[in-house]
């Protein structure tokens, strides 16, 4: 099964926060993947990593440029995993287990914004869910400082 993790964002937003998981990702050799619910926001994304830090590159793409299989980093809005992902995040309540249905990673993480009453009350019916499907879930919350602390 896969390893769930769920990141509540406190203090930074997605923008800021998903680069850095992102670099950690490819520091560690895996391809990853992230998926979101409307293109509209894969472009907002796609726009946050291109600019993030001038002094790093993030080579990533959108599963609309074409070339997927190829792209460290893929963008897309459906559960498939054409770049062969070993971890993948799901943002803006995309839904974590038809994907993990449909393949293996190492990682799975699902990050939302905790001043968002309706993305926290998502994310606690994805817990429950994934957990009841077996899968090795793990909660993380951001402190005052930015730190991320394990919680459950």
């Amino acid at each position: 099964m896969t390893e769930v993790w769920f990141y509540h964002l406190e203090s930074q937003p997605l923008d800021k926060v998903l680069p850095i998981l992102l670099q950690r990702s490819l520091d560690r050799g895996w391809r990853a993947t992230v998926q979101a619910t409307s293109v509209e926001r894969l472009t907002a994304l796609d726009t946050a990593l291109w600019v993030f830090d001038e002094a790093s590159f993030l080579p990533h793409a959108m599963k609309q440029d074409g070339n997927a299989a190829q792209q460290p980093i893929l963008l897309t809005d459906d559960d498939e995993n054409p770049n062969g992902a070993a971890i993948r995040f799901f943002v803006d309540r995309a839904a974590v287990a038809p994907a993990l249905a449909r393949g293996t990673y190492e990682r799975a993480v699902l990050l939302f914004d905790g001043q968002d009453d309706e993305a926290v009350m998502n994310a606690r019916g994805q817990w429950k869910t994934l957990k009841e499907a077996g899968h090795a879930v793990t909660y993380w919350q951001q402190s005052d400082d930015g730190r991320w602390e394990k919680r459950a």
